[in-house]
């Protein structure tokens, strides 16, 4: 990757890594825009949804009695099998949130250098011409210690946490860019946060583009 000219890092994470974090150091040490808030923001603008709703809707993998139903009678829509406390969003579907997140992403790397988190960003800028694609994981045991920590959550509650949104990222990017994140052949470059703390992660993927 060439840094004298415009460039896009794409930072793919599992969820209690800290990929967010090392995301944003490093758009900071390389004075470019990271692209993660800024692109919640209008998703919420467009959707009048939260980053919590946003994450459900994505995540959503219809079985083919849901679907049948909402095609036969929207009225019995997709509500009726959505377990009790989980709030849905019936106006807004995942290929809508896909196809604009993917507007967005484009528009940002096109309009200069950047650093974004997540949003299945190493698929849709698959033909960026200047681009580095990273993937941040970590321990089960890390990674429940750090949620439980910095969300102030049991163990219980932190593995619940995982398992959601493991499942409900992995079946977006199945779903879009018929991948699995955790094929490694997606990435330039692979860190294991269980060996490096953050400033040290943003260390490695400098090194690594410099190269």
């Amino acid at each position: 990757m060439n840094t004298n000219e415009k460039f896009a890092i794409t930072i793919s994470r599992e969820v209690g890594t800290g990929g967010r974090t090392v995301g944003r150091k490093l758009a900071q040490k390389l004075g470019v825009r990271y692209c993660d808030k800024e692109l919640i923001k209008k998703l919420k603008e467009m959707f009048g949804l939260d980053e919590a709703e946003i994450e459900r809707v994505k995540g959503q993998k219809k079985n083919w009695l849901e679907d049948l139903f909402s095609r036969i009678s929207p009225e019995f829509g997709s509500e009726m099998f959505i377990p009790k406390g989980v709030e849905y969003a019936p106006d807004v579907t995942s290929n809508e949130i896909f196809s604009y997140e993917s507007k967005i992403l484009t528009t940002l790397a096109e309009e200069s250098s950047c650093v974004i988190a997540g949003r299945s960003g190493f698929f849709v800028l698959k033909d960026h011409p200047n681009k580095f694609d990273v993937f941040i994981h970590a321990s089960r045991a890390n990674r429940i210690a750090r949620i439980m920590k910095r969300q102030e959550l049991s163990e219980k509650e932190a593995i619940e946490v995982i398992e959601y949104v493991d499942k409900a990222r992995e079946n977006y990017v199945r779903k879009y860019a018929d991948t699995s994140r955790y094929d490694l052949r997606n990435y330039d470059l692979v860190l294991n946060m269980d060996y490096l703390t953050e400033d040290e992660a943003v260390e490695c993927i400098l090194k690594a583009i410099s190269k």
